[in-house]
């Protein structure tokens, strides 16, 4: 029953690798959904991050502008960490509440966690196995620009308010290579699961 933790720079093929491991049966777990769902219209979160930033990030339905929200924090480190904060004890909560009902479900279960903020949020956390994705920072910058539509401002910002790839290689226990092509990228993790499940 092995709790994985899998994570990777913004652009950096993180929930390729994830995607792939589920179709082999992983259970994933994927922290930007949580994080989604914690500030969802309603909830206690969502009121904390209006009374830090300003009611005028909650739009006309009552959802979260994350749009606004992340061009605020981005480039401004203090909010980003007022920001983070709030939302990852309640993060923290609900991925702990999927990790143990997948395991309750299926005691054989391989969980992985996608979760890019590990370094700065769980890194101590206990891990069977950290798998880091990696792809240059110069390359990620362009699938950004070039697949996600960002300006290179805002794709440098979002770049830079993440650790840096040497913090994130420094803690990996298998780091999977996404800087080529897919087939690659999809070897790598093929020869992650039969090392995981023996299949």
């Amino acid at each position: 029953m092995p709790l994985i933790a899998l994570t990777g720079g913004i652009a950096s093929g993180k929930s390729t690798i994830a995607r792939r491991l589920e179709s082999f049966g992983a259970v994933v777990v994927d922290a930007d959904q949580i994080v989604r769902d914690v500030q969802a219209p309603g909830t206690p979160v969502l009121g904390e991050i209006a009374a830090a930033f300003g009611d005028d990030l909650i739009d006309s339905s009552g959802a979260l502008d994350r749009a606004a929200l992340g061009a605020r924090v981005f480039s401004d480190p203090d909010a980003l960490e007022r920001l983070n904060a709030i939302v990852h004890p309640a993060v923290r909560r609900e991925s702990q509440r999927r990790f143990e009902a997948a395991f309750a479900e299926n005691p054989e279960a391989v969980v992985v966690y996608d979760v890019p903020l590990l370094v700065e949020a769980r890194v101590d956390d206990h891990w069977d196995l950290i798998i880091v994705a990696h792809a240059p920072a110069e390359e990620r910058r362009r699938r950004l620009i070039e697949l996600r539509g960002m300006q290179p401002e805002e794709a440098q910002n979002r770049i830079d308010a993440q650790v840096s790839d040497e913090k994130r290689l420094a803690i990996a226990d298998v780091v999977i290579d996404t800087a080529e092509s897919m087939e690659q990228t999809d070897q790598q993790v093929d020869a992650l699961w039969q090392r995981l499940t023996g299949e």
